[in-house]
């Protein structure tokens, strides 16, 4: 074997050493998790999904909370329960939605959609 193949050994096995390292695969590790949050942030198809989640969920809460206000009055037992129905619905749907602005919220940076709400706040 000649000098060059020892060296490209040399570097290699060194290489695959660091590599198999708790340091070495934790700053492989860090740098794709870095490179996935910039494609997730910047990829089209991933924002146009976190976008429509989120409507459909605000749409699906207001529908709900149309409805409790609707019928939370009402001196009709059936109707008092539809509302308390549509309550848990739209405290679950809030619950959901903010749990999921907060795990999605590297998409917009400070830069939301207007129709798109920080918040659903839930219904005492």
């Amino acid at each position: 074997m000649n000098k060059a193949s020892w060296i490209v050994g040399a570097v290699f096995l060194g290489l695959l050493l660091f590599l198999l390292t708790p340091f070495g695969s934790g700053i492989l590790n860090n740098y794709l998790f870095k490179m996935q949050k910039v494609d997730d942030a910047t990829n089209y198809e991933t924002i146009k999904e976190v976008e429509d989640t989120c409507r459909a969920m605000i749409s699906s809460y207001e529908s709900d909370k149309l409805t409790y206000k609707q019928y939370k009055d009402s001196e009709s037992k059936e109707k008092q329960s539809w509302a308390e129905q549509a309550k848990m619905r739209a405290n679950k749907t809030a619950s959901t939605y903010n749990n999921y602005i907060l795990k999605n919220s590297f998409v917009w940076k400070d830069n939301t959609p207007t129709d798109i709400l920080e918040e659903l706040a839930t219904i005492d």
